[in-house]
């Protein structure tokens, strides 16, 4: 046991870590993780990020480390081919202070069944709304695939949640050690001052936007089929583009776009749609506002929770929504953006995770052989 172990061993697990302790070695077991573009692989980079600049130590556990076979349906996401053993030495390696498990994929289940095995806590996240993702690809009810999300959070000592509107759903689900974790933009790329691409310039406006993976259970289609006259943008990659693109000749689709270069694509534009329903958060919306776009929505889990009056509009009809959304200003939009810090985001990560004990991380490090 080290000296930076036996400070935090104390820690009161009902209060979680304090941010401003001695730098911590943690564990943070992902099934997505680059290459994969999207809200999640997003928020846990650059909370990575945000911990190191701290000093802390963070080992990510994900399936770059592993062999791995594409998704059925989306071969952009691997899926690990591992067994707990495996997760287990190497979270044995990295000897953390706190083991934070983000998915409920292949690895995230392998975590979890080692740290079971040897009573090591862990938290987790709840990040995407996993029944109705399962749903949309399989063609089931969600009701199908809830059972298997409450047995996977059960025994976290917090799980933590983006939004008061998934709160509230997990706890009628018997889901109620939960703690808030928001999301944060980075101001230093995401502007009003971002400049356009140039494809916008042939464009008759309005622009309408979307940003994000172009997937089936992102509802893309449904942005693209109303009938709200303008240019609609697509930009993403995924599964779906050559569908969509195929359906819908007149959209214009950038494919990925990254850093500036997508930050002009949100400033350039007049309304961010964003049609999502299986969301949790949203990460999107917030990169849009800082531009000083304003979001047209559906009202539900994401948007009812982020959302005012005058940075965007959510309705039944995502036309309506949308031509609500244009009388929206600017600066407001910018300004609405600002408040959402990823420091502030990290720190209620760092909250939330529990501090192994003395006899927890033996437990831990007995590795199996094989």
């Amino acid at each position: 046991m080290n000296q930076l172990r036996r400070v935090h061993a104390d820690l009161q697990r009902v209060n979680g870590i304090d941010p401003s302790a001695l730098p911590l070695s943690i564990a943070i077991v992902t099934d997505a993780w680059h290459p994969q573009v999207n809200g999640v692989v997003r928020t846990l980079a650059t909370t990575c990020d945000v911990l190191r600049d701290r000093g802390h130590k963070v080992t990510v556990v994900s399936p770059e480390k592993y062999h791995s076979f594409p998704a059925p349906t989306y071969p952009e996401i691997r899926l690990a081919l591992t067994w707990p053993g495996a997760v287990g030495r190497e979270l044995a390696k990295t000897a953390p202070d706190a083991v934070h498990i983000a998915t409920e994929g292949p690895l995230g289940f392998a975590a979890r069944r080692y740290c079971l095995g040897r009573n090591v806590p862990f938290t987790t996240a709840y990040h995407t709304q996993f029944p109705d993702y399962i749903a949309r690809r399989t063609g089931l009810s969600p009701n199908i695939f809830w059972p298997y999300i409450r047995w996977f959070h059960r025994p976290a000592q917090r799980i933590m949640v983006a939004t008061e509107t998934i709160r509230k759903q997990l706890r009628e689900h018997g889901l109620t050690k939960l703690h808030h974790w928001s999301r944060g933009v980075d101001l230093s790329c995401f502007s009003p001052d971002a400049p356009p691409p140039s494809e916008y310039a042939d464009l008759e406006g309005p622009i309408l936007l979307y940003v994000g993976r172009v997937a089936i259970e992102k509802n893309i289609e449904a942005f693209l089929s109303c009938d709200y006259p303008g240019a609609k943008v697509v930009v993403g990659d995924g599964p779906a583009r050559t569908s969509l693109e195929s359906k819908f000749p007149n959209a214009l689709f950038l494919g990925k776009r990254t850093g500036t270069d997508l930050a002009g694509c949100y400033a350039g534009a007049d309304v961010f749609v964003f049609p999502s329903k299986t969301d949790t958060f949203g990460l999107v919306m917030i990169e849009a506002l800082a531009c000083g776009t304003p979001v047209a929505a559906y009202p539900v889990s994401g948007p009812l929770d982020i959302l005012k009056s005058n940075v965007g509009a959510m309705s039944e009809d995502i036309a309506r929504a949308i031509d609500a959304a244009r009388y929206c200003d600017s600066a407001d939009c910018a300004a609405f953006a600002a408040s959402y810090s990823w420091e502030a985001a990290t720190e209620q990560f760092l909250t939330g995770l529990v501090a192994l004990e003395e006899q927890e991380c033996v437990s831990l490090q007995a590795a199996p052989a094989h």
